[in-house]
């Protein structure tokens, strides 16, 4: 489930297997913990603090991001969740908005060498960053375009591109506007935290959506 009214730092929860997507702002998302205010996205039960999981050192634009992410134990259930904030993407080292920046700059033509050196990554990370976003292109851009069509005041269809890979960035794009459209708040959340949200974390995982 993914609350969007309350995107903007606070405590936006999005389904995505033992992970919950959550905001950026550690504190608020602490209060809203032990205050109950979570619900377990398999029961809906309470979601109460349950420990840390294990720390990680991501990086930015700029440089390290260290973060130690909160575990939550559903009262009901009994099942543990990880909350990651929204810049964070499963199982990958680099925050959301440099990988979504290269997955912007392919879809506008840039080459993988191109984008690489933009960012200044390592090639073969790029290259399998924009390869495993190919893969599930179709099913990237019909689950972005469902979440365009049901949040949208007056939802406008992204125009066809030359690609299905410029097609599902499109697709994104096209959801961010529609939901901030419907909810103003959730325009100070930035595209690729939007995204990761909507996938609870996976936008990059082989199995979805």
């Amino acid at each position: 489930m993914i609350s969007w009214p309350r995107c903007p730092g606070r405590a936006v929860v999005a389904r995505g297997g033992a992970v919950l997507t959550v905001g950026t702002n550690a504190a608020e998302v602490e209060t809203r913990l032990a205050n109950g205010e979570l619900a377990c996205p398999d029961c809906g039960g309470v979601l109460a603090p349950w420990g840390w999981a294990r720390r990680r050192v991501l990086r930015s634009g700029a440089g390290v991001v260290r973060l130690r992410p909160r575990r939550a134990r559903c009262g009901g259930c009994g099942g543990s969740h990880v909350l990651l904030p929204v810049f964070v993407l499963v199982r990958r080292v680099d925050l959301a908005e440099v990988i979504g920046a290269a997955l912007a700059a392919k879809a506008l033509g840039a080459g993988t060498r191109v984008i690489a050196g933009r960012l200044r990554r390592p090639v073969d990370t790029v290259r399998g960053w924009l390869r495993r976003f190919f893969a599930r292109a179709e099913q990237i851009r019909a689950y972005f375009t469902v979440l365009l069509v049901d949040a949208g005041v007056d939802p406008v269809m992204p125009a066809a591109t030359a690609t299905p890979f410029a097609d599902a960035v499109a697709a994104v794009v096209g959801a961010w506007k529609a939901v901030a459209s419907r909810w103003p708040d959730v325009g100070e959340v930035s595209l690729w935290h939007l995204a990761c949200a909507a996938s609870g974390g996976r936008l990059l995982a082989p199995s979805w959506p």
